[in-house]
């Protein structure tokens, strides 16, 4: 059976939180703080799952002028020649569309540059219906590049929108 890794950032915990939500629904081994991993342990795994909030105006925690996690940009630091080729990626991302609708999950989007960047076949890609924004770095051809949560404004969608979202990409695992 195919093995997926479930990998996150954080600052606050909602990320771990959501993270947690989507190794549950997949099956998938406890989901790890990317802080505490090496490149070494993405090899362990047939499939990998990425996740990552948008601090303030859309910036990776860490890397003055981005977005995501400190635990990511440190992690991208220290790997930024990852080879990620032969690997699947699923990507999601945590953001506020009211608040920060101008760079609403920004920090997906530089996530997903950087696993791109790196190799990696992508999947995942969600809607932009049912939000309310106007504009993310995370939009490629008019879809969000993997599952996008806002805690704050939606998060009476999040389990449904995890549930919907894990079994797309159980489905693009597997083809």
């Amino acid at each position: 059976m195919a093995s997926i890794g479930v990998f996150f950032g954080t600052d606050t915990g909602s990320t771990r939180k959501v993270a947690k939500l989507i190794a549950q629904a997949l099956d998938a081994e406890k989901p790890l703080n990317i802080n505490r991993v090496t490149a070494a342990d993405l090899d362990k795994y047939d499939y990998l799952v990425f996740g990552t909030p948008t601090l303030g105006e859309g910036q990776l925690p860490g890397l003055e002028a981005d977005c995501m996690s400190e635990s990511w940009a440190e992690f991208i630091e220290a790997n930024d020649e990852l080879d990620l080729a032969g690997k699947t990626v699923a990507l999601f991302g945590l953001g506020d569309q009211v608040n920060y609708a101008n760079e609403f999950v920004d920090g997906l989007g530089e996530l997903y540059d950087y696993v791109d960047e790196c190799g990696a076949t992508l999947i995942g890609e969600t809607s932009t219906d049912g939000y309310n924004f106007n504009e993310s770095a995370a939009v490629v051809e008019d879809k969000f590049v993997g599952l996008v949560i806002d805690k704050d404004n939606q998060s009476s969608l999040t389990e449904e929108r995890v549930a919907h979202w894990v079994e797309q990409i159980k489905a693009e695992f597997a083809a």
